[in-house]
């Protein structure tokens, strides 16, 4: 009695610490840049998080992103000139689409 007692008591500490711990989903960002052959690569910069990805055919998704406020940049080719947004919002487990940029000359 007194084993099964202490069994009964060692699952119930293990259950209960696996639920209070909360599990973090990292989100994404993603958008499109126009022209489609405009642009490298699109960057996402918070704080000391620096994330990158390539883009092809003008779209993009940097993954991996911690919650959190990014400025996004994106790298041009010459003759356009690179572009940012800032205020990127990334929430826990979501894509945050930031829709077309558009580069200048």
């Amino acid at each position: 009695m007194k084993k099964a007692r202490l069994t009964l008591t060692a699952l119930s500490i293990v259950a209960a610490g696996l639920f209070a711990f909360n599990v973090i989903t990292n989100g994404s960002v993603k958008g499109t840049v126009s022209p489609a052959d405009a642009a490298v690569r699109a960057w996402a910069i918070s704080g000391t998080d620096t994330l990158k990805a390539d883009i092809a055919n003008g779209a993009f998704e940097i993954t991996d992103a911690k919650p959190g406020t990014y400025q996004v940049i994106i790298e041009a080719n010459a003759p356009y000139k690179n572009a940012s947004k800032d205020g990127v919002e990334v929430k826990d487990g979501e894509a945050t689409d930031i829709g077309e940029i558009t580069l200048e000359q």
